[in-house]
């Protein structure tokens, strides 16, 4: 899709149009299924959340659609009315349930985006398995996939990314993330011209100092350039092995 596109179309036509692309291309969504949004309250998510629900009509697929918000035991600036008021006027159902994320560290261990991140994770498989869904879908962008694989490459030796589309071999549940052929200054702007960053919420322990620089460090590589950042992700996926795919994981822990 050439820069012209992204020129000239609005904020709501580009993250719709990348939503469906992402869809098509790599399977994300098939006829019957019943995915659950993890409905963090933040941004990427609740544009997430609106983007499905817009794109029946161009994915021309059937599926069903329920939101799940898991509400830790720590503060934060999440509006849950303004949320549920949003997801109701999409036609989404909406669920909180409180998951007690920090009393559950153990003795001597510091709260940290990991550990949250593993607990809030547990908690949607085990809901999506015991409700039927066979699909969770995920708020990640293109950058949160680039940042993560050049840290796991320069920091773990690894060539390991977040798959667009992941399969647990244990579970009978996909993870899916729409988003990730947009970028977050594009999610960024939709929210801004729609008024859902007035409402979504921060965390207090989701910006880790090594994400940030390698967020600077991507930007300083790639100029800011979004064509450079999407022929990253082209790359990702030319190798013997596509790295953004996984249909056969057996720990829940991407």
């Amino acid at each position: 899709m050439g820069g012209r596109f992204f020129r000239s179309a609005s904020a709501e036509q580009v993250v719709r149009k990348m939503v469906v692309k992402a869809t098509l291309e790599r399977s994300l969504i098939e006829e019957g299924d019943r995915i659950l949004v993890a409905a963090s309250g933040g941004k990427d998510s609740t544009v997430l959340a609106w983007a499905l629900s817009s794109a029946r009509s161009a994915l021309k697929i059937g599926y069903e659609l329920e939101a799940i918000h898991i509400k830790a035991d720590f503060p934060n600036s999440f509006d849950g009315e303004a949320l549920a008021t949003n997801l109701a006027s999409w036609g989404i159902p909406y669920r909180e349930i409180e998951v007690p994320v920090i009393a559950r560290l153990k003795e001597g261990r510091k709260m940290n985006c990991y550990w949250c991140s593993t607990q809030r994770r547990t908690e949607l498989l085990k809901y999506a398995i015991e409700n039927g869904f066979n699909k969770i879908a995920l708020g990640h962008h293109m950058d949160d996939i680039l940042e993560t694989f050049m840290m796991n490459m320069l920091n773990s030796g690894k060539l390991l990314a977040m798959p667009i589309r992941l399969k647990y071999a244990k579970y009978p549940v996909t993870l899916i993330r729409p988003l990730a052929y947009l970028e977050e200054k594009q999610i960024i702007k939709y929210a801004d011209e729609v008024g859902i960053l007035k409402t979504t919420c921060t965390c207090d322990y989701g910006e880790n100092s090594a994400r940030k620089e390698m967020r600077r460090r991507i930007a300083e590589l790639t100029r800011d350039s979004p064509d450079a950042k999407r022929r990253m992700m082209e790359a990702l996926a030319s190798g013997p092995k596509d790295l953004l795919v996984e249909d056969s994981t057996e720990i829940p822990n991407t």
